[in-house]
């Protein structure tokens, strides 16, 4: 079998062994006779798979008891407005806005209560993740929203901001890329498609004294409580795609937990980086250094020509997904835990011949 070098932003490309595990579990899932897919999430087999998914969220994170986990669907941006929908009626909140998702979280939290944007990016074209001093934070916030990674401009948070309030963070994009210390954040959700798992389910990690603060009067499909009372089995959960996560989990632990994928991706984006920055006069990279994606590598060439051309002839060498979102162009390589270190080889080798070709 040919496997490409998938650079997708998302769905993004999964663990190849973890894609084995699952096609022969596919038909008979643990011998009894028939798919997961099937199998109600009332099951004792389903129930297992459940357990174990919420364990291993814990265990690598290093979550004490006093952290929830919790599945939902309707993908990170639902998020958007189920977090200030339980934590923000009538009250404000602080967001920094470092990208197109921040922006479209701090629009739906304005529909629950005062948003003060304490920093934003937008005029700068998303190039750089602020200094705290910069930022203007509002005395009694709820909570900070930030989005710790952006996929179309190529930005991440390398630090996090130290303030009063809670942090919520949207960690899709980079979620699990390295070990983070959980104990200011409040609450974190990730869609797994980007760097976790398949599409279908959000993670929302939130702890106990933000839980107990989430309003009553919300719909029962949107309420944290009632989610976590009933450990995200109220309805019928994205059963399958936390299933395939739980996998993808394993993955992770068996090599070497988040130091184990910090030390992956840095080698990785090590790689990358060092070729852009070699030929800093054909490839032209629009982040700053400091606020550079470990996940999202965006870079732009002399003109759109050459990309069209880069792009087309990476394509046929197996190299897909390399251009940049539609709302910006250029070029983007996503790297997240599951791209092999020896896609960026080839990528990097690829770079250096067109470079030396078109330069």
């Amino acid at each position: 079998m040919k496997r490409a070098m998938n650079f997708s932003a998302g769905p993004a490309a999964l663990p190849f062994s973890v894609l084995e595990e699952v096609q022969a579990e596919l038909l008979d899932f643990k011998g009894t006779g028939k798919s997961l897919l099937e199998s109600s999430h009332r099951s004792p087999e389903y129930d297992g798979v459940h357990q174990e998914t919420q364990s291993l969220f814990k265990e690598l994170i290093g979550l004490g008891d006093d952290y929830h986990v919790a599945f939902f669907g309707g993908g990170a941006s639902s998020q958007f407005a189920i977090a200030p929908m339980n934590l923000l009626q009538g009250g404000v909140a602080d967001y920094i806005v470092t990208g197109s998702w921040a922006k479209k979280a701090a629009k739906e939290a304005k529909r629950y209560g005062d948003v003060n944007i304490a920093f934003d990016a937008e005029d700068g074209k998303y190039t750089r993740i602020p200094a705290w001093d910069e930022c203007t934070f509002s005395k009694e916030a709820a909570y900070l929203h930030i989005t710790t990674n952006n996929t179309i401009a190529g930005t991440q948070y390398h630090r996090f901001p130290e303030v009063k309030a809670p942090l919520v963070a949207d960690m899709s994009s980079d979620f699990l890329w390295a070990p983070f210390d959980p104990a200011p954040f409040g609450l974190i959700y990730a869609g797994a498609q980007k760097n976790i798992g398949p599409a279908g389910v959000t993670v929302v990690i939130i702890r106990q004294d933000l839980l107990e603060r989430c309003k009553g009067d919300v719909p029962s499909m949107f309420d944290y409580k009632l989610q976590v009372e009933k450990e995200s089995l109220y309805n019928t959960p994205p059963a399958f795609p936390i299933y395939f996560t739980g996998k993808v989990l394993k993955w992770i632990k068996a090599h070497g937990g988040l130091e184990g994928m910090k030390k992956r991706n840095d080698q990785k984006a090590a790689l990358l980086y060092g070729m852009i920055d070699k030929h800093s006069g054909f490839f032209r990279a629009p982040v700053d250094k400091e606020s550079r994606s470990m996940m999202n590598v965006v870079f732009r060439l002399p003109s759109e020509e050459l990309e069209k051309r880069f792009i087309a002839e990476g394509k046929e060498q197996g190299m897909l997904h390399l251009k940049g979102h539609r709302s910006v162009g250029g070029i983007r390589a996503s790297i997240y835990n599951a791209a092999e270190l020896s896609w960026l080889e080839n990528l990097t080798a690829f770079m250096e011949e067109f470079a030396r070709k078109n330069g």
